[in-house]
Order: C-alpha cells, then sequence, then structure tokens
C-alpha cells in the first residue's frame, strides 16, 4: 500500500497578528498538534472573521481541511461553543466536531463542513429558487427544537430580552442618532418594550440556536446519505413523532451557535425569514414559515394550531431582535471600529416599521422611529422588499 503524503500546501492569506506572543503560542500550539491530525502547518490562511473577536483560520490535512478557530480567552469563552456542538451533534444536526482545543489559550481544531454559506450560494434574484435550501433549514431547526430539554442551556428570560432590547436606546437612539433618551421618549420605549417581552414570553420555551440565518448555514452536500433529523421512531418531548426530512440526501451544516438559549419557539424561525443582511417578499416568507409552523406542529413541537397566532409570535420576536441588533451594529460601529454592519441599518428599521404598522399598540413606537429616521408617512406603509 502506497503511503499518503501531505497534499500540496494551498495558496491562501496567511493571518496577520497584532499580539506578537499570541503568535507564538499559536505556532507552538499548532506544531505540537501536526502530527496526530496531519496538519500542513504552511497552509494555514484566514477563512473568516465575525462580528465578536474570534478569527477562523483554515489549514490543509491529510484528511483534507479543517478549521482553527481562534478566540483570545480573555475576550471570549469557548465553553458554550463546546457545549453548543455537542448539543446540536446529539440532536443529528450537522455542526463541526471539536478535534482539539487548547482552552487556557483559546486555539481550537475543527472540522470543516464546507467554503459555502447559503448567503453565498442563494439566488437573490429568485426567491423560490432557493425553497429547497430554506427547507432543508427548517428541518435542522426542527431537529434542534425536538431535542429541547429545559435547564440544560441559558433561559431567555424577561432579564436577558429587556438587556437586548436596551441595546437599542443605549447604542443606536443615543449614541449613533444622538437622540436624548428622556421624557416621552423613554416612556414610549418602556410601554412597548414591555409589551414586546410579554408577547414573546407568551410563547413555549425549546433551544434557541439565536442567530439561525444563511450567513452561519453551510450549504449541504448532496449524496452523503445521511439525514440531519432524528432516526425513525423519535419522539418529541411534547408526544408525537419526530420529524423526517424530505430529501436524506442532502446534509446543512449549522455553526455560531455558542450564543444558544433555552427560550421562545418563534425566534429562530424568524431569524431566518427575517434576516439580518438580506430581505424576501412577504409571500416567500409566508410559505417558509407556514412550512415550518406545519412540520413542527406534525413533530410535536408547541407552535399551536392557528398559524394566524403563530406568525403574531413571529413577527413580534423579530421586532425584538431587529431592534435588539440594529443596538448591536451601531455598536459594533462605534465600539468595535467595524462599520460595515451598519450598511444594513435600513433593512432593521424597515422591519421594525413593519411590524409596528399591523399591531395598533405598537403605534407609538412607530413614530417614535419615524421621528428619530426623519419619515414622513402620508397615507400609509406598506410590508415589502428592501
Amino acid at each position: 500500500m502506497s503511503q499518503a503524503h501531505p497534499p500540496e500546501p494551498t495558496l491562501f492569506a496567511a493571518p496577520v497578528w497584532s499580539d506578537a506572543q499570541r503568535e507564538i503560542d499559536f505556532h507552538a500550539w499548532l506544531t505540537r498538534l501536526a502530527p496526530a491530525h496531519g496538519l500542513v502547518i504552511n497552509s494555514v490562511r484566514s477563512a473568516s472573521a465575525d462580528a465578536s473577536f474570534r478569527r477562523y483560520f483554515r489549514v490543509d490535512s491529510l484528511q483534507g481541511s479543517r478549521i482553527i478557530m481562534d478566540a483570545p480567552p480573555d475576550k471570549e469563552d469557548c465553553r458554550p461553543f463546546v457545549k453548543g456542538a455537542q448539543l446540536m451533534a446529539d440532536a443529528h444536526v450537522e455542526v463541526p466536531q471539536v478535534l482539539a482545543w487548547d482552552e487556557a489559550k483559546g486555539f481550537m481544531l475543527l472540522t470543516d463542513l464546507g467554503a459555502q454559506t447559503l448567503m453565498q450560494v442563494i439566488n437573490r434574484d429568485d426567491p423560490w429558487a432557493n425553497q429547497g435550501l430554506y427547507l432543508q433549514a427548517v428541518d435542522a431547526l426542527i431537529a434542534w427544537q425536538i431535542a429541547s430539554t429545559p435547564g440544560v442551556l441559558p433561559p431567555y428570560d424577561e432579564a436577558l430580552l429587556r438587556r437586548e432590547l436596551e441595546l437599542f436606546p443605549e447604542w443606536y437612539l443615543a449614541r449613533h442618532r444622538g437622540v436624548a433618551v428622556e421624557g416621552d421618549m423613554r416612556r414610549t420605549l418602556d410601554d412597548a418594550f414591555k409589551l414586546i417581552i410579554e408577547r414573546n414570553l407568551a410563547w413555549p420555551s425549546v433551544y434557541v440556536h439565536r442567530d439561525f440565518m444563511p450567513r452561519n448555514l453551510i450549504a449541504p452536500t448532496l449524496g452523503t446519505g445521511v439525514s440531519s433529523l432524528p432516526p425513525e421512531g423519535a419522539v418529541s418531548p411534547w408526544g408525537g413523532p419526530a420529524a423526517k426530512p424530505d430529501d436524506a440526501e442532502s446534509r446543512l451544516g449549522v455553526l455560531d451557535f455558542q450564543d444558544a438559549v433555552y427560550g421562545p419557539i418563534t425566534y429562530d424561525i424568524a431569524s431566518l425569514m427575517r434576516d439580518a443582511f438580506l430581505s424576501w417578499d412577504e409571500d416567500f416568507c409566508l410559505d417558509i414559515t407556514i412550512r415550518y409552523w406545519d412540520k413542527a406542529r406534525k413533530a410535536g413541537l408547541p407552535v399551536g394550531d392557528d398559524f394566524g397566532e403563530f406568525y403574531r409570535g413571529v413577527e413580534w420576536m423579530g421586532l425584538q431582535r431587529h431592534l435588539k441588533v440594529a443596538g448591536i451594529f451601531a455598536r459594533l460601529t462605534l465600539r468595535d471600529g467595524k462599520p460595515q454592519y451598519l450598511a444594513d441599518t435600513p433593512r432593521f428599521i424597515h422591519y421594525i416599521r413593519a411590524t409596528c404598522e399591523r399591531y395598533r399598540e405598537l403605534k407609538p413606537l412607530l413614530r417614535l422611529i419615524e421621528r428619530v429616521e426623519g419619515i414622513e408617512v402620508a397615507n400609509g406603509y406598506a410590508f415589502g422588499r428592501v
């Protein structure tokens, strides 16, 4: 039998280090790890970065490419990532496997699910061409939710929901827009936040990924013959059979699950269909959400028997998320020097206004947003694509 030879190093953009000692620590860790995992040390190249302080590199190995996470321990806690990876794997969801972890230094070696996210392969001009991809995301989401167990993940409770909502007045209104959040404005926000929290906490809790969107989903590869959903006969915690995939030949990967919590079942489908980085017409959003609701209901998940009521719950959950993310994107710009995120602000304002327009009790919040944004509306406002 011929002996395996290391692959030729891939052309790459080498990582840039601002901390000389961390660079030394990284190379020492990688050198120690290389023999056991067949790593090609001089093939390390940048893979991606995210809104946190984590960075990702790709490295070649005898078994194919691998991913390295660089997460400085003074800025990032990797334990929720490791826990989330195990929970999602136990739920038969495709996630990176942790091959090695230096907890003290914040370096991790992971399996590589692929280089293309759903965001990169989606057809933005024809939403219906993406229906199959979105339904695979729905299947993975249902598998994750079926595995839910109380007390395992932090609760998405009133305190956390309120902290997230407060990012909007603190970072978006006060610091980004320069608005004094006081008096009538503060009272309007307090009243709206109280309503939003009450409506969202009225829904039953499941595992919540918290950023379930195309940028964090890896495009599936065909022909694996492996299902991302539970095996035949699996039963959800609420009774009823577990959902089965429409196409067991595909497998979609899930990333960025380290912030997972136990909270409203409406959250992740709202995150998927009211994306931070792209928008669809409402007929496509309705189609996928109805299909999710129907599959979830058949799987025994607590989505209720009235789709209209569930969709209203998704809208209110989406509103909470969009207010929060507008604040986060302003913070990324002003505190962390990442201004590219604020380019999507008009999308969030659109989402917020569209939801507020539908509900009479949210009209004061709608008027507040329109005053801050300098928007004049003569007759009405329609939900549509940005």
